[in-house]
């Protein structure tokens, strides 16, 4: 995916989750975060950010923050873009007869159905930016909506559904995902709990860019 419009800044503050104060061309500008995780080793106080500037005159905040610079590289803290990047990566990969995003199945709408050869299949995606020694970590705040999507996924491959969890790794130099046992157990233990019974995790290496996200490696489905 490809963003429109990148402006660089320096963070100065985030006051809630769903904004944060930056310093753009000298000026104190307040902008939009799509990430409403903490994000703490990220949005640090000086740090280079990199927004978006909306092209609807009319929204209170003209600029969305999508991605930080750290150690000299740039992570996409965009929580919408994972969805957008797999949905592409599945299109190039052309292995699939069907893919239908956002499918309902029980009490959840999971992020890609698919059909290959009669047989179905569901991916559930999340995007992972916590990084700690070479090791990506999921998630960086609590997520009951997590847990629940991993229950469904495990329900599902009783039915016949062959399913998977896919972590877009929105960072360089990273290939493994682990659960964040200290910031969310329930999540870890559905996710243990799945992978025992089956479900199947996916890594995806992505190229990062100020203005980019792709997926470039990892598993395929």
């Amino acid at each position: 995916m490809r963003y429109k419009n990148i402006f660089k800044a320096n963070f100065i503050s985030r006051p809630n989750r769903f904004i944060a104060i930056v310093n753009l061309d000298g000026e104190e500008v307040t902008v939009h975060v799509k990430n409403t995780g903490r994000c703490r080793e990220l949005l640090i106080p000086g740090v280079r950010v990199f927004l978006e500037k909306t092209d609807n005159p009319e929204r209170k905040t003209l600029y969305d923050l999508v991605a930080v610079e750290k150690d000299g590289k740039i992570i996409n803290i965009d929580s919408q873009a994972p969805e957008i990047v797999a949905g592409e990566w599945l299109s190039e990969l052309g292995k699939f007869d069907v893919v239908k995003p956002q499918y309902k199945y029980g009490n959840s709408r999971i992020d890609y159905y698919m059909i290959k050869d009669g047989s179905e299949y569901l991916l559930e995606v999340k995007g992972c930016t916590l990084f700690k020694d070479g090791v990506g970590y999921f998630p960086d705040a609590p997520t009951e909506r997590g847990a629940k999507h991993l229950g469904e996924l495990t329900k599902a491959l009783k039915e016949g559904y062959k399913t998977y969890i896919a972590f877009v790794i929105q960072g360089e130099g990273i290939e493994e995902v682990r659960p964040n046992a200290e910031t969310d157990p329930a999540f870890t233990a559905a996710y243990l709990q799945a992978l025992k019974a089956g479900v199947k995790a996916l890594f995806l290496k992505c190229k990062v860019t100020e203005s980019t996200l792709e997926i470039i490696g990892g598993e395929e489905p």
